[in-house]
């Protein structure tokens, strides 16, 4: 799989000049899957639009704390047969421990006040069903039926085994009904197993 990576600044090049060259190699079987991998909802789904593209990484935006993809990106991948990676599920951080402290970073910058309080009210819930935020941070994109896949950022060999962990830990029903009922979840967002 091979994407243009970071392209925002310079879209409209890689919309008709990097996308076609990752065609051609596709084209050649030199690589399966082309795409591109970026922040900004509103460019990949253009890409995704005027593209023929087989995924997309998506950084950010399809998160326990960030829902907008559900706006534009992910139904074009649904009506298009593209898939979505969905990397910085922890948002900088702020969804990588049970409990985010204070100056958690949030798109890589301090975390403000009601953002801190938001994230605690989730991992209220998240406790009540004994499971820990960082369990259903990795889970909560992969309920969505576009997305093939989550990309998580580690930095040491504990990350590595806590993420690991973490990851096949089976979410209870409950806590997507109790989120959603708090508020705290886009009632858009698919959440069944």
């Amino acid at each position: 799989m091979l994407f243009l990576h970071d392209a925002e600044k310079h879209f409209e090049d890689a919309l008709r000049t990097g996308y076609p060259a990752l065609a051609e190699l596709r084209s050649e079987g030199v690589v399966g899957a082309v795409g591109a991998g970026m922040y900004h909802t509103g460019m990949l789904t253009r890409l995704v639009e005027e593209a023929d593209v087989d995924a997309v990484m998506l950084s950010g935006y399809y998160t326990l704390l960030q829902h907008s993809a559900l706006d534009d990106l992910l139904p074009a991948c649904a009506e298009r047969g593209v898939s979505v990676l969905a990397a910085s599920i922890f948002n900088s951080g702020l969804l990588a421990t049970p409990r985010p402290a204070e100056g958690a970073h949030f798109e890589y910058a301090p975390a403000s006040r009601e953002l801190l309080r938001r994230t605690h009210r989730i991992a209220d819930v998240c406790e009540a069903h004994g499971v820990t935020l960082p369990q259903v941070a990795m889970a909560f994109p992969l309920r969505h039926p576009v997305v093939a896949g989550i990309v998580v950022g580690m930095r040491t060999a504990e990350e590595v085994r806590s993420n690991l962990d973490s990851f096949g830990v089976e979410i209870p029903d409950g806590v997507w009904s109790d989120l959603r009922g708090e508020g705290l979840l886009d009632e858009r967002a698919p959440v069944a197993a």
